[in-house]
């Protein structure tokens, strides 16, 4: 008895270091995980009842019953010296499309949704939801609320990727918007007014829309792409990517950030805009396809900012007004009007003049045929673009470039971690062995991202420093500095590191 005992407990023993090993190696390599990698893993040990519905016997209630429990509501302040966020001049064009603000004297306020995709807290919106926001909080589905901070921005694709410190969260299941058909039934899922969720359907109206809304009201960047619009002796050019699903899915203010979901319950798009002239639904909505929002979301976590490639061309999508203007025959394609130079398109032989036919062998006839598949691919990744010159057909194989000058800067006084952290308004990745060894230092992350009117930015602390230690604390990570924030010094924040040509700092402010 005594040796089957022994056995039994040795077994018992065994298993828990084992079991212990496991947890502690699953945690290791989980944050190495991609978002859609991490739900793999949880929806493979949780699973749900699969949603079968049809055309003769609709039924969106599973798919309701998946999707509302993650889908939050985002209350926002803004200090008047923020400004709040860019919407009020593009009210006035197209009515209320980005959420609901409510003028009033002080701190003026926002809100919008969000959707949970990581049970350990990270949640995607829309980037004109936090844009320059001091404060935001998360109201779930349950009640709860949850201070946030903004972990890093896109406004080329208006997303945002926030944290809040939570656990076991419920998620919505990431779908592909790739396969989403137009006149195929679709979810719009909001969390406005924290009316603790709203449902409607409706059809997918169209792919691939490009509206003009992201970035026109911002006048300074250079587009590697080009144009989009009527061609123009002094172009105004900017770097947004947009490739809206478009439905007739009710979308009405504060449902910005909110999820478009297929019958199955999977998220294909975030809710970012509607197009109406009184700032209410008239049936036209829009949605960022899910695919384009995996790339940018596992970017931000990963290397606190996104890394794009970019084709390096300046184009005009032609139709027949167009062409008559140009005096060509045809009537599709981009047309090409001026080459970054350097830029992959010129050092892979495509020209002035050229037409843009197809990519990976798809046809293109409009500038989202192009933007969002690059938009999804990294620098150094390679794309094969036909092109039309002299009658005849050419194939290159473009090796996508990183932005030249990367100017990417927006969104977030009280003594809380979280909203320390976004006043600081930065984006942060851990050093590599080699940026460790170039600036002498063992600890330390890299700035991958400055958000105007933040500390960061009034500091000149641009991208590409290195900060060492906050209040004398080393930092390696974002959990270092969300620690470090709150051992304030007698109300002071003491920032030290590195400019990029390593030269050292230290910086103090006051926190009030």
């Amino acid at each position: 008895m005594k040796k089957i005992g022994l056995t039994l407990l040795t077994a018992f023993v065994g298993g828990a270091l084992a079991l212990g090993a496991y947890k502690v190696i699953e945690s290791k390599y989980a944050d190495n995980m991609s978002f859609e990698e991490k739900q793999k893993v949880y929806f493979t040990s949780n699973k749900t009842a699969p949603v079968v519905s049809s055309t003769g016997s609709l039924d969106f209630t599973e798919a309701a019953a998946a999707v509302t429990p993650a889908v939050v509501h985002i209350r926002t302040s803004y200090s008047s010296k923020s400004g709040g966020s860019g919407q009020d001049q593009l009210e006035q064009m197209f009515g209320d499309m980005f959420g609901q603000r409510m003028p009033q004297r002080g701190p003026q306020q926002a809100s919008g949704s969000g959707v949970i995709i990581s049970t350990d807290g990270y949640i995607v919106t829309n980037n004109h939801v936090v844009d320059k926001a001091d404060k935001i909080t998360v109201a779930t589905n349950d009640h709860r609320t949850f201070d946030a901070k903004v972990i890093g921005t896109d406004p080329s694709t208006d997303l945002a990727l926030i944290k809040v410190s939570a656990t076991n969260l419920p998620i919505v299941k990431l779908g592909n918007s790739d396969e989403v058909r137009v006149g195929e039934w679709v979810l719009a899922v909001g969390n406005p007014f924290n009316l603790n969720s709203t449902v409607t359907a409706g059809i997918v109206s169209a792919k691939g829309r490009n509206i003009g809304i992201i970035g026109s009201n911002d006048s300074e960047d250079d587009n590697p792409f080009g144009r989009t619009r009527s061609q123009q002796s002094t172009p105004k050019l900017n770097k947004a990517i947009e490739s809206f699903i478009q439905t007739d899915a009710a979308i009405n203010p504060g449902n910005s950030g909110g999820a478009l979901v297929n019958t199955k319950g999977e998220l294909v798009g975030i809710n970012a805009a509607i197009a109406s002239h009184t700032g209410s639904y008239e049936g036209y909505g829009f949605a960022i396809p899910v695919n384009l929002a995996k790339k940018v979301l596992n970017d931000i976590k990963k290397y606190g900012t996104v890394k794009r490639g970019f084709v390096g061309v300046s184009f005009t999508e032609l139709n027949p007004d167009v062409a008559q203007q140009l005096g060509i025959n045809n009537s599709n394609g981009l047309y090409v009007n001026d080459l970054v130079a350097g830029g992959g398109a010129q050092q892979a032989g495509i020209q002035k003049g050229d037409i843009i036919e197809k990519v990976e062998g798809v046809p293109v006839y409009e500038s989202s045929d192009l933007q969002e598949r690059v938009g999804r691919l990294q620098p150094g990744d390679k794309i094969n673009m036909t092109v039309l010159r002299d009658g005849k057909e050419k194939n290159f194989e473009v090796t996508l470039k990183a932005d030249a000058a990367p100017s990417t800067r927006t969104a977030a006084v009280s003594k809380s971690a979280e909203e320390l952290f976004n006043r600081l308004g930065a984006s942060f990745s851990p050093l590599t062995p080699a940026e460790k060894a170039k600036f002498h230092v063992s600890s330390g992350v890299k700035v991958t991202q400055v958000r105007p009117g933040r500390v960061f930015d009034n500091f000149e602390i641009p991208v590409g420093s290195v900060i060492t230690s906050i209040n004398k604390s080393p930092i390696n990570n974002v959990a270092d500095i969300d620690k470090a924030i709150t051992n304030l010094r007698n109300g002071n924040l003491v920032i030290s590191g590195y400019y990029p040509d390593g030269t050292n700092f230290n910086n103090m402010f006051q926190v009030q």
